[in-house]
């Protein structure tokens, strides 16, 4: 552990634990508001209230960048400008900015899909930096196979995303390997902002029979466009987590945000008993679920099978 940031976890030790001590001040950084982000946001806070880390105890700064990497990179400036004493960054363009801003302070990530290739950790096992977390890396593979349960007619699915986001390319990366073993073609529309989502699902009209969305912060932030495409033209929606599924997407298998951002909290509860974060593996999250929304099965045309359905989580 570097002086600089055992200076730091001394700081925040002392002000949990002194008497009188000032409330311990906590940066929270999200790209942008979408339910998943918010239950994994709501989940790390509720950890530290169920700890005993509640609003006489942490003063929390919570900060939205609307979608834009400057500005993420403006609040990471900030929260190292106001001396916080620990920072949440939900997301991977939050987390490379914050980790661009600070090498003391310690951060606490979630729902980064993988870390090493966002180039905020030097390795899961050990990460080596003042930063670890919880990675949101959904099985893309079992995605897929769904799709094909329930579509077993389908030959080709449609997959949205934003290639300047790291997370999403290493899903997209996942899926063009995985497509194949299930006999699925990969057609690909990417997006660089949100006002982009719909023209891009409209691309793929007449050239699909499904569509794909992964944990995508740029997509899943329109993903009421996608829905209408989807809804439109009778084409199953598989979404990468159980919310979007909840919005209107017709199913998943993957995480579940709130019980992820709930784990991170206990990390960084580990932190403020003195551990070093450069120590502390990356987590994942092992449970997953099957998740179906059976209004969207009606309004896209889908018929469910009852040995599917005995199997899942339902939401309307």
């Amino acid at each position: 552990m570097t002086r600089k940031l055992l200076a730091s976890l001394m700081i925040v030790l002392m002000l949990a634990f002194g008497v009188g001590a000032s409330p311990i001040k906590i940066g929270i950084t999200q790209i942008v508001e979408h339910p998943a982000l918010d239950a994994a946001r709501q989940g790390f806070i509720d950890c530290l209230t169920d700890a005993g880390y509640g609003a006489d105890k942490v003063v929390y700064d919570i900060q939205n960048a609307q979608g834009d990497r400057s500005i993420a990179l403006t609040i990471a400036e900030k929260f190292v400008a106001d001396k916080v004493d620990l920072i949440l960054a939900i997301a991977t363009p939050t987390a490379q900015a914050v980790a661009k801003a600070t090498s003391t302070i310690p951060v606490l990530i979630t729902a980064v899909t993988d870390p090493v290739a966002a180039e905020v950790v030097q390795s899961i096992e050990k990460p080596g930096t003042n930063v670890t977390g919880t990675s949101d890396l959904t099985p893309v593979a079992k995605q897929l196979e769904l799709l094909k349960r329930i579509a077993p007619e389908a030959k080709r699915v449609g997959v949205l995303y934003n290639a300047g986001e790291i997370n999403s390319v290493v899903q997209v990366e996942v899926a063009r390997q995985a497509a194949p073993e299930v006999g699925l073609a990969l057609v690909e529309a990417t997006v660089s902002t949100t006002g982009e989502v719909l023209q891009a699902a409209q691309s793929l009209i007449g050239r699909v029979d499904a569509i794909y969305v992964p944990t995508d912060n740029t997509v899943v932030a329109g993903l009421e466009s996608v829905m209408m495409v989807a809804e439109g033209n009778k084409l199953p929606l598989i979404v990468g987590e159980g919310d979007a599924v909840r919005r209107g997407g017709l199913a998943t298998v993957g995480i579940d945000y709130y019980k992820l951002g709930y784990q991170t909290g206990k990390m960084a509860l580990r932190i403020l008993q003195g551990e070093d974060p450069a120590e502390m593996p990356i987590e994942y999250q092992e449970d997953i679920n099957l998740i179906v929304n059976l209004d969207a099965a009606e309004r896209m045309g889908v018929e469910l099978s009852p040995e599917l359905l005995a199997e899942a989580e339902i939401v309307n």
